[in-house]
């Protein structure tokens, strides 16, 4: 396959942790993501109609940027549900120190499995990540680059557990750490 250029643009503000810049160079090309947490492995396929995202996610796995993070985000409400990780601060404005513009939007939505990146607006994809546990109705906002392919079920022993707050949007009431995001 031919590759795609890429751009990454260098940020600052917020909670970033800079491990420098992807590749400029992304090669389409579907990957498998293994993110293992300390409730359970998820196995996700990646993307290849998301070129930039999959290079950018793959980039931070390599650099060991996700290992030992909290997902710090559980949306668990009627046609929205979530499990928000990637920031390393986990305070929910933790990046990687640059930011990138949104893939394959057109037509997107969001079924139970889906791997998609967490924005806080237009062309601010940085590190963050969320995955699907229900079929959710998001407005198509979020760049999908992914589809969860083994670990639903941890996905949902973490929902069932609910938030810390007892509310639909808070932390995970159990603590969801990362052990490692390894691409193959």
């Amino acid at each position: 396959m031919s590759s795609v250029n890429c751009t990454y643009t260098r940020s600052s503000g917020g909670n970033e942790k800079f491990t420098g810049l992807p590749p400029v160079k992304a090669i389409p090309g579907t990957k498998t993501a293994t993110v293992v947490t300390n409730r359970g492995t998820i196995v996700a396929q990646l993307n290849a109609s998301a070129p930039c995202t999959v290079n950018s996610f793959s980039f931070l796995a390599s650099k060991n940027y996700f290992d030992a993070t909290k997902c710090h985000r559980l949306l668990n409400a009627p046609g929205f549900t979530a499990l928000q990780c990637g920031d390393p601060s986990a305070t929910g404005s933790g990046g990687p120190g640059y930011a990138f513009a949104d893939e394959n939007l057109a037509g997107a939505t969001y079924p139970r499995g889906t791997l998609a990146m967490a924005n806080a607006g237009a062309g601010t994809n940085g590190s963050q990540f969320f995955f699907v546990f229900k079929d959710s109705q998001f407005s198509p906002n979020y760049t999908p680059f992914g589809k969860v392919i083994s670990g639903l079920d941890v996905l949902d022993a973490i929902a069932a557990e609910g938030t810390d707050n007892g509310q639909s949007d808070g932390a995970p009431k159990k603590t969801v750490t990362l052990s490692s995001v390894r691409i193959r």
